[in-house]
């Protein structure tokens, strides 16, 4: 499952990043209200754990955009407010949910998978693509094609998880760094073709059908060759 998490003390929003990635889910962390937008815009998430005073805008801001370009990701509203007005206006703006600092890790955790489960999807553990699975708790990457299976790092699964869920499509260098390092890393471009060549390897270990496909000047896909020309 991956969590957005929109929080601007930094404190919290790395206790929370820990929280869920101890139970193998995968988080991305943005401090504003603007990058918060930005990054839920995108649709992949499961759930959206989001404070309500962020600098740029504010929660109920984002909800009530997101709704509005029919983006139905779950809602967690998170905030040191416990007043009963503002509840409701964050439920009437289209959050979800609604949890009031401070709070235990059990209930965040609790209040996360009843939401997961309210998207109407079962939160699976294995991502698809070609012959390739990729097992999300274990971080191990295996081969259909040929039965074998390897472990990967925590950046090499970031990455693999990237490739896969938009597999065939062209993913630029910029957006691979963001989704996988963050805004504010120093991460560059030599960093993403480390970690292309650490991944071409362990495909070629595996006997997989699919290739990361360098697109000159753009970044990469991960593409599925057909079976009979692989033969061939």
């Amino acid at each position: 499952m991956t969590i957005l998490v929109v929080e601007d003390e930094r404190r919290l929003a790395d206790a929370l990043s820990e929280i869920l990635t101890e139970v193998k889910y995968m988080v991305d962390t943005v401090y504003t209200g603007t990058d918060g937008l930005a990054y839920a815009e995108s649709g992949i998430y499961d759930v959206i754990i989001l404070d309500v005073m962020l600098p740029g805008m504010n929660g109920f801001e984002i909800v009530s955009a997101l709704r509005k370009k029919k983006i139905a990701t779950p809602v967690l509203m998170l905030t040191a407010r416990g007043e009963v007005t503002d509840k409701i206006r964050g439920l009437d703006a289209g959050a979800d949910d609604y949890m009031t600092k401070p709070f235990s890790p059990g209930e965040l955790l609790a209040r996360v998978r009843v939401l997961s489960r309210r998207k109407g999807e079962v939160v699976l553990d294995e991502m698809t693509y070609g012959d390739l699975t990729f097992r999300i708790s274990s971080m191990e990457l295996c081969s259909t094609a040929t039965g074998r299976s390897i472990g990967l790092s925590f950046r090499e699964g970031e990455m693999i998880r990237y490739l896969i869920a938009n597999g065939g499509a062209i993913l630029q260098k910029e957006d691979l760094i963001t989704k996988i390092w963050g805004y504010e890393s120093d991460a560059g471009d030599n960093n993403v073709e480390a970690y292309v060549s650490f991944l071409r390897k362990k495909l070629n270990h595996l006997g997989s059908r699919c290739e990361i496909v360098t697109v000159k000047r753009v970044g990469y896909k991960l593409e599925a060759r057909d079976a009979e020309k692989t033969e061939a």
